[in-house]
């Protein structure tokens, strides 16, 4: 299975000079390429999927004008931490919330959370920093 096919279009190797630039040290970069160098096809398809699955439901709310901070949101907010803790590396709230934070100002993650819906970066962005506040 190639990237493309896994990340529906998006190939990670043209970034992966700007990614080991900016990410190189540290343990989370470390720990996710130790882990995904070892995932079987069928291990991305899994991936895949429950981050579909979430990704829907997160547009789903923002459709129905959900707030960012309502309850059902903000277990979908953990739900998206505690994958990135499974299948890439330790996540903790404070890291996850730095994650929301370039969701919103890398134009390129944005793009791939809004293609769920209009503003889903930013309303995904905004339930994981009050997922972290309520910790």
């Amino acid at each position: 299975m190639n990237p493309q096919e896994i990340f529906d279009g998006f190939d990670p190797s043209e970034h992966e000079e700007e990614a080991q630039s900016r990410w190189v040290n540290t343990s989370a970069y470390k720990e996710s390429a130790r882990r995904t160098k070892n995932y079987s096809a069928q291990d991305w398809e899994r991936i895949k999927a429950a981050d579909r699955e979430l990704m829907e439901a997160l547009a789903k709310k923002l459709a129905q004008g959900a707030s960012s901070n309502e309850d059902e949101v903000l277990d979908l907010a953990e739900q998206h931490r505690l994958h990135m803790d499974r299948w890439y590396y330790p996540c903790s709230h404070a890291l996850h919330a730095g994650l929301a934070q370039l969701y919103t100002e890398d134009p390129r993650f944005a793009a791939s959370f809004d293609k769920y819906g209009e503003g889903l970066a930013t309303f995904l962005a905004a339930a994981i920093q009050a997922n972290a506040d309520r910790q």
